[in-house]
């Protein structure tokens, strides 16, 4: 399968060795993503919310292809970095799963630039909003998605252990 750039994704790119691809999720070059998430969410949560497998495949994987979603992978230097998808959420919101970066390329602005890509794209296909949500146990993508201008739907005073999982949106801005 061959990848599908969006002109969106294109412009995302940073620097000659680094690409961001729109893949289906079947693509080999998408499975570190999914490796690198169940390895994660397994450290973080073991069993709780139904265990990691549950989480990553509790949703069809058409549900993250065009048209209504996408999957997005970071590659430089022949690897998968990082990633991110979209899916559906209602007729006017896109809700954004999978964002992932490799422990070994954290702290360069990767989640970052996923997320600018897949704003984008969300923009592209007509979405208004942004719904995310991620676990209690993730300070790190909770602190990103506040800087990425993303409105948290609980108390950010609270123990984020008792509220389970943490929601955010953000208007895109388009009508």
């Amino acid at each position: 399968m061959t990848a599908h750039r969006s002109p969106t994704a294109v412009a995302a790119q940073a620097g000659p060795a680094r690409s961001i691809l729109q893949l289906r999720l079947g693509d080999p070059r998408v499975a570190p993503l999914l490796a690198g998430l169940l390895e994660e969410y397994t450290a973080r949560y073991g069993d709780r919310y139904g265990g990691a497998s549950h989480e990553l495949t509790r949703f069809p994987a058409e549900e993250f292809a065009p048209p209504h979603g996408t999957l997005l992978i970071v590659r430089e230097a022949g690897e998968s970095v990082a990633g991110g998808a979209f899916r559906r959420f209602d007729a006017r919101t896109a809700e954004f799963k999978r964002i992932w970066t490799h422990a070994a390329h954290r702290r360069r602005g990767l989640a970052r630039a996923v997320l600018a890509a897949l704003e984008s794209e969300a923009i592209r296909r007509g979405y208004a909003r942004v719904y995310l949500t991620t676990g209690p146990r993730q300070p790190e993508a909770v602190a990103l998605y506040l800087t990425a201008g993303y409105t948290p739907l609980f108390d950010l005073h609270a123990d984020p252990e008792t509220i389970g999982h943490l929601a955010f949106e953000k208007h895109l801005g388009v009508g």
